[in-house]
């Protein structure tokens, strides 16, 4: 077991964080653009919130056009609901090229130019073989919309790249892996909001759509995490029983999650009013989904104890958890003895992600870079 009663301990990964290329200019634009990746996936939540809690889920009736006649929203006849919608749409295009544009620098900084092309190349031969999926779908008359088969082949294209350049590459794969399936994330995403549309939203859909999106703002988190961290093989940091209970609080956390998924998807917020729900009692889905909630609470709490009585590395970022999840303890209760206000329900939705993104920075930090000790330079 490493030796956690000495957190000073500096390793020769610590003393060289980066390689080189993650120090240049080249380097340090990358690091924007993931903190802008991280941010954006968490607005789109509040976006994609605001469609739903404002009754907008149906104002582009179609997809990807938002009417059968156009790809914009008509005013006069969709008002501030198509507005609404069509603006979470425009979001997605944000984050997805926030997200190719990291792929980009990963592959940049990692293998050179010549990776970039590769990658480019992939892109170009997958719009070239969904278009002719689009043709073909559209000229034999199959009874399957045209679009979607034509986005779920430009997917496969981009899985395709992503296998092949990480494949090649060595250094620093565990970035180029989560860029990849940020990037790969949000193109499946899009196809998953426009099933949403073309299923009249269905909840279980819809749920599986906020659920997705939460997993894609931990993994921006992640690779933050990673692109701030010493690169090379890591070691467990902490003792064996506090590992455990850490992944047993993440198993409270996503349980808690699921239950409030499924009690918002039987609320009154269905993201139309001719749109039914899937038929489950809300008054007792709420009451089950605040039972794993005070138990991730209490885990959190003991955990964060823990952690700073033995000096653990993650101790400060549970203190962050512990306040994350206070607060969503009292909205929680708050939107629940209010009669679910729709701003109180969305921010109740972007803390789940954000408290999410922080459990994922914990467990990141039960390990440390995997080192022989070195001294310490001197300071001065």
């Amino acid at each position: 077991m490493p030796d956690t009663a000495t957190p000073a301990r500096t390793t020769a990964a610590e003393l060289d964080l980066r390689p080189a290329a993650f120090t240049s200019p080249w380097g340090r634009v990358l690091r924007v653009f993931a903190w802008l990746s991280f941010l954006t996936e968490t607005i789109i939540i509040g976006t994609g919130g605001a469609v739903r809690l404002t009754g907008s889920g149906l104002g582009c009736s179609e997809w990807p056009l938002c009417t059968p006649e156009s790809l914009v929203p008509i005013l006069a006849d969709q008002g501030i609901h198509g507005a609404i919608e069509f603006g979470n749409r425009l979001m997605t295009g944000v984050v997805g090229v926030i997200a190719l544009v990291v792929v980009l620098l990963v592959l940049h900084l990692t293998d050179g130019s010549r990776s970039v092309f590769r990658a480019l190349r992939y892109a170009a031969g997958g719009i070239v073989a969904a278009a002719a999926a689009f043709a073909l779908v559209t000229l034999t008359g199959l009874p399957v919309p045209a679009f979607p088969v034509a986005s779920a082949v430009l997917l496969l294209a981009v899985i395709a790249a992503a296998i092949h350049t990480t494949r090649r590459t060595s250094a620093r794969r565990d970035l180029l892996v989560l860029a990849w399936v940020v990037f790969a994330g949000v193109m499946a995403q899009a196809l998953v909001g426009g099933i949403t549309v073309l299923t009249g939203l269905n909840p279980f859909i819809v749920g599986f759509h906020y659920t997705s999106s939460l997993l894609l703002v931990c993994v921006t988190a992640a690779f933050l995490v990673r692109l701030y961290a010493a690169p090379g093989p890591r070691e467990r940091a902490v003792p064996t029983w506090f590992m455990i209970l850490s992944h047993v609080t993440g198993l409270a956390l996503a349980v808690t999650i699921l239950f409030g998924v499924l009690t918002t998807g039987s609320g009154p917020h269905s993201g139309d009013q001719d749109v039914l729900r899937h038929g489950f009692d809300a008054t007792v889905l709420a009451h089950v989904h605040s039972w794993p909630g005070y138990i991730l609470a209490a885990l959190v709490l003991a955990l964060t104890i823990a952690a700073w009585a033995l000096r653990l590395p993650p101790r400060k970022w549970l203190v962050v958890l512990v306040l994350a999840i206070a607060v969503q303890v009292g909205v929680g209760v708050w939107q629940a003895r209010a009669g679910l206000p729709p701003l109180l329900v969305g921010i109740h939705m972007v803390l789940a992600s954000l408290s999410a993104a922080t459990y994922t920075v914990v467990v990141l930090k039960l390990k440390r870079p995997a080192a022989d000790e070195v001294s310490t330079p001197s300071a001065g």
